[in-house]
């Protein structure tokens, strides 16, 4: 009853979102626009987010080692696909975490999994982080609106600050931050993100593979811009899509819907942009992404996880 409740009221709060996303816009400009639809970049931009499925489970495998639960490449393209499937049932990204969680965990072990999910989903925020404080020179200066300016500083700064003090409790070996069960997993995955960071081998590559990751999402709404020959420049939405990512990531809504309607909306409005672009250019996102989410369902259905649950899909790693 618990969790029909929570699934009706995130769905309410989708519909409600989206209804004061849609409530100004003109539907006559809106269907001028898409009259002379640009399918070319729509198609684009989902091949652009195929493409960041892929270096993400990049990423995750490189994740998946310092976990002591290495997974192959082949394997976490699959669980990512699989993972964007799940994504479009469950609010923000939470059902494809624990659905890479419940693929890896079968075989590799459950607590080596949920840090592997975690750390890759921590180290995505953290980067996503520092690209929304250093591009504030140029994004302050964007937005018109006083209050739109002290919530790009907040929220940067904010998810910052999250990301230092995440990596400080990961360098600190204080006996008493293991006693408290919650924090003691804090730590432990603190303590992997450190690893992974600050590896001289895979530090670099997750530090590049984040950023193209997060550089591709705003690709994908160039994309969708000129799909609907929109007048938003790729410069200002490299300074717009990253802070209104971070905020689509509350888990409070289905797959996001609503809140990244919301939020783009309100994003186009204070950097003096058409705010029904901002609208349609995040409703095409959505669409993007549920395509990309079908596919996945696709492979979901043909994969031998879902055929057999019994026969492990990934071999366990001789610990050795």
């Amino acid at each position: 009853m618990r969790s029909a409740l929570l699934l009706a009221l995130r769905i309410l709060i989708s519909v409600g979102l989206l209804y004061l996303s849609l409530r100004g816009i003109h539907f006559d400009a809106v269907w001028a626009r898409l009259n002379d639809f640009g399918f070319e970049w729509f198609a684009l931009a989902i091949l652009t987010t195929l493409l960041q499925v892929v270096l993400s489970a990049y990423r995750w495998r490189e994740v998946t080692v310092q976990c002591d639960a290495a997974l192959d490449t082949p394997h976490a393209i699959k669980f990512n696909m699989i993972g964007t499937f799940f994504n479009q049932t469950l609010p923000s990204s939470i059902g494809g975490d624990a659905m890479r969680l419940w693929l890896l965990g079968r075989t590799a072990g459950w607590r080596q999994a949920t840090y592997s999910v975690l750390v890759d989903r921590a180290v995505g925020l953290i980067a996503l982080a520092v690209i929304i404080v250093g591009s504030l020179p140029w994004s302050y200066p964007l937005i018109t609106s006083p209050k739109g300016q002290i919530a790009l500083v907040v929220i940067g700064c904010t998810a910052l600050a999250c990301s230092i003090g995440f990596l400080v409790v990961g360098s600190l070996s204080w006996p008493w931050l293991k006693k408290w069960w919650p924090l003691r997993h804090v730590h432990a995955c603190g303590v992997i993100a450190n690893k992974v960071l600050f590896n001289l081998t895979s530090g670099p590559k997750v530090a590049v593979l984040s950023f193209t990751i997060h550089s591709l999402a705003v690709v994908v709404a160039w994309c969708c811009v000129q799909a609907i020959h929109a007048s938003a420049s790729f410069g200002e939405l490299f300074l717009l899509i990253p802070p209104i990512m971070l905020i689509t990531m509350m888990p409070i809504s289905i797959a996001g819907w609503g809140v990244r309607e919301a939020a783009m909306t309100v994003a186009f409005g204070y950097a003096g942009l058409v705010t029904g672009d901002g609208t349609v250019v995040s409703i095409l996102f959505g669409i993007v992404t549920f395509i990309v989410g079908a596919l996945g369902g696709l492979v979901w259905i043909s994969s031998p996880e879902k055929r057999d649950r019994i026969t492990p899909a990934v071999p366990r790693i001789d610990e050795s």
